[in-house]
């Protein structure tokens, strides 16, 4: 009885070995969900998120400086968009931040905007850093923040989006001109570590792929994935930035130099990247690009 217990464990271990061994990069992204916008952005749309507990999908805009109005209250124009599980368009808000990053903390379950210049790489600046944006309970995003954190230079460059990383409690922060993603955690300075994307390997280069971005996927072995605009592609890597497979998107997906820059996300298992050419103000498209995402 005990030989059979021993082997049956023992076939199970190999399953999941083996379950865990053809799990890999979609060789071609699958999109399963579009969400044309339907107001026009207020400055340019920069990343996507998720709100799992009212089931909302959240389209950030940013690149507004915050700046003081006839009254002298300090605050961006850059407005953040809120969408429904099937893409509809509910409502838009102004919490008066120049996002950069979006993205849900499951921590804390809540929705955080890491802002444009959170190092202050360009120079003290207000309304700049990491805020909590807050959710009503009908489901509305108000235009309320909270400060959690003030510029931190552990950010490195300003226009970095940080991608966190809700189970180690940190973010990994592409910078410009390179393949160097800067590990940082809110109560250090300093960087905690630094990863080196194998660009090679992948067959890109610096110019290729996303100049500020690498979005954090949450996937075992899949952890980070840039966006390649030139070879119109997702190129994924592990912790330690080795290439690990590329997801190719759509051949008839137009996309611009802007991408380049802005126009991208990770929420909710999805690869997002904006269309500029499609719908009058844009589309986002999810992509699934692994397989260990159903």
């Amino acid at each position: 009885m005990k030989q059979l217990q021993r082997r049956s464990i023992l076939a199970l271990l190999l399953l999941g070995f083996s379950l865990n061994n053809y799990a890999q990069v979609l060789p071609e992204a699958v999109s399963v969900m579009r969400m044309p916008l339907a107001v026009k952005p207020t400055s340019r749309p920069m990343t996507v998120a998720y709100e799992p507990d009212y089931r909302r999908y959240i389209v950030a805009d940013g690149g507004f400086t915050a700046m003081p109005d006839e009254f002298g209250i300090v605050a961006s124009k850059s407005q953040v968009h809120v969408y429904d599980e099937k893409g509809q368009y509910v409502h838009s808000a102004k919490p008066g931040l120049s996002n950069r990053s979006v993205y849900y903390n499951p921590n804390q379950h809540r929705l955080e905007s890491v802002t444009y210049n959170a190092s202050s790489d360009m120079g003290f600046a207000p309304n700049t850093g990491v805020f909590s944006l807050e959710m009503a309970k009908d489901g509305r995003l108000t235009d309320n923040t909270e400060t959690l954190s003030q510029p931190n230079k552990a950010f490195g460059k300003a226009s970095t989006f940080a991608s966190y990383d809700p189970a180690k409690n940190q973010y990994y922060c592409k910078q410009e001109h390179g393949n160097k993603v800067l590990i940082v955690k809110l109560d250090k300075d300093e960087p905690t570590g630094e990863i080196n994307l194998d660009l090679t390997a992948a067959g890109a280069r610096d110019d290729d792929i996303s100049e500020y971005w690498v979005a954090y996927t949450g996937i075992q072995g899949e952890e980070l994935a840039a966006l390649d605009v030139d070879h119109k592609c997702v190129l994924v890597f592990d912790l330690k930035g080795k290439f690990v497979g590329k997801s190719t998107l759509p051949p008839n997906m137009k996309l611009r130099a802007n991408n380049h820059f802005n126009g991208h996300g990770y929420a909710n298992g999805m690869f997002f990247v904006y269309y500029e050419n499609e719908g009058d103000f844009g589309t986002y498209y999810g992509f699934h690009i692994s397989d260990q995402v159903k």
